[in-house]
């Protein structure tokens, strides 16, 4: 990659050789404009992102605290404030990406209106999706570069060739918000086939790693709803191979696939699996249904019959028409599933879970890992578990467990606000502090995610400013409740002009017409109130 001075350089000899036409056309100017727009495509930035991811992974095989996390988006401008508020805080974006959830483009993006999370949204609408939050991620350097240029401006004003020097060296090592996505392709949007066509448009919008799971698409649920139905394991490998053959296709060789399954809690399936040879992925998918050994003469017209150990069995049909899986065999079958994944080419797993627990994932990870001693997993830190419920109940377990005095609280009650500031409550919180560097460390989770943190935090700051505004507060209540602490909190989006991108209009109608431009930022810019 080219430095800022490089490109001046390069811009310049351009310039000279297309001779007088070329007069107006400053080569720092364009230096500036490419250094704004370091990728050009959406392949551009997958392959950069997934090299990223690549390396981040091998850092954590290194060092389990070397975890990686992401919140879910819905919008571009979500993404972008992320990303913004992680580099001023943190001051790097480092191991931090953004998660593209499919509940919440059925939610907020489809044209239907709110949908549940069963894949009835547009197809296009996730694709979509990632060109719009990586269009705000480069808008977001952008901004943050024509800052820069502003400052070397008036840097080189003064004479101070130190601190221009010092802002130079910025801008040739800057930065970007661009991060990895790890996208939600839901269960494939159809089969193999669509399954490919929906990956190469979001491969090509910019996504280096797609997530899968292994419903049937016609019938898939949210995780985190009951009625899902699994799919044997020849299909959902079909649809893995569909995914790298997308990635292979554009060249992006390194993209990443996360498989998940969600037969912790999908104890129904459509299909009965075919079996070639005893003990083959098809006869182990079978062996799991919930089944009763008949003798010919007792079958009824349309039973279907599984021959097993030279005895018929008929798996227990629903009325729906699906077949159901035995009780107690859903962290057997995960196990299962994440093994055959990995071995179908998927790099990372994702196990969908009823509750956040350390040991139950540890378990299902420990049996993945005596044969895949390196697999990774990514884990949804979802807003469907109920955090402090779950949390003081785990901790109201731990101290029976150590003979502790209980008989101040009560397990069937522990949501209450009276436990909120006691012994108990700060506990389950230290618990829920650490969960995410207990998971890495114990179960090898590379990745943690919540996948509708701003679904909630956009419903819980409009209910507020609402409640105030429209109550005795009135204006009071934007004020002290959203615009004092945007200015307090240093938050970029108070200067909303700056944010949507006019001052660096400004400077492209300088660039366009010389002392002749009209531009916005001038004296009676009431944004010049918050400089």
């Amino acid at each position: 990659m080219s430095t800022y001075t490089q490109d001046i350089d390069a811009v310049a000899k351009l310039k000279e050789t297309n001779g007088s036409p070329w007069n107006a056309i400053n080569p720092e100017s364009v230096a500036r404009m490419r250094a704004q727009n370091k990728f050009k495509t959406g392949l551009d930035i997958a392959k950069y992102t997934a090299g990223i991811m690549r390396r981040d992974m091998a850092e954590f095989d290194k060092d389990k605290a070397k975890y990686t996390q992401s919140l879910g988006c819905w919008h571009g401008f979500v993404g972008q404030q992320k990303l913004i508020s992680i580099k001023k805080h943190f001051g790097t974006t480092e191991r931090k990406y953004l998660y593209l959830s499919g509940w919440m483009v059925a939610a907020l993006r489809s044209e239907f209106g709110p949908l549940p999370d069963q894949s009835m949204h547009e197809k296009t609408t996730v694709a979509a999706l990632v060109k719009e939050l990586y269009t705000f991620l480069r808008q977001a350097d952008a901004r943050e570069l024509g800052g820069l240029f502003r400052e070397l401006d008036a840097a080189r004003e003064a004479g101070d060739s130190a601190l221009e020097a010092q802002i130079q060296d910025k801008i040739d090592n800057y930065e970007t918000h661009v991060v990895p996505i790890i996208a939600d392709i839901d269960a494939g949007f159809g089969n193999a086939e669509a399954t490919y066509l929906m990956a190469k448009q979001m491969i090509e919008a910019g996504a280096c790693c797609l997530q899968i799971e292994n419903q049937v698409a016609d019938e898939k649920q949210c995780g985190h709803q009951d009625g899902k139905v699994t799919v044997p394991h020849a299909d959902f490998h079909a649809k893995l191979r569909a995914l790298r053959y997308a990635f292979l296709e554009l060249g992006v060789d390194d993209g990443l696939i996360v498989a998940r399954t969600d037969s912790e809690g999908a104890g129904l399936t459509k299909e009965i699996a075919v079996v070639r040879e005893p003990g083959d992925q098809g006869d182990v998918y079978n062996s799991f249904l919930d089944v009763e050994e008949v003798a010919p003469e007792d079958t009824a017209e349309g039973d279907v019959l599984i021959s097993r150990n030279g005895k018929l069995v008929r798996p227990k049909r629903l009325a729906s028409g699906l077949y159901q899986f035995r009780q107690g065999t859903g962290h057997e079958r995960c196990v299962f599933d994440c093994i055959e994944a990995i071995n179908a080419g998927a790099d990372l797993l994702w196990i969908e879970t009823a509750v956040p627990t350390v040991h139950e994932i540890k378990e299902m990870m420990d049996g993945v890992r005596k044969v895949h001693p390196d697999a990774k997993l990514v884990y949804n830190n979802s807003p469907s578990f109920n955090w402090t419920l779950n949390f003081r109940q785990q901790a109201y377990d731990a101290w029976v467990e150590a003979g502790k005095d209980v008989s101040a609280y009560d397990r069937a009650d522990l949501m209450n606000a009276k436990y909120d500031d006691t012994e108990l409550s700060a506990e389950a919180d230290a618990r829920v502090r650490t969960f995410q560097a207990d998971c890495s460390r114990e179960a090898n989770v590379f990745h943690h995610l919540i996948t509708l943190p701003t679904y909630h935090t956009t419903a819980l700051s409009v209910d507020n400013l609402a409640k105030e505004y429209f109550g005795d507060a009135g204006m009071l209540g934007y004020v002290e409740g959203v615009q004092r602490k945007e200015i307090r909190q240093g938050i970029a989006c108070v200067k909303h002009q700056n944010m949507s991108g006019s001052d660096m209009g400004d400077d492209h109608k300088e660039y366009y017409a010389g002392e002749a431009a009209l531009k916005a930022g001038g004296a009676k810019n009431t944004s010049n109130q918050f400089n």
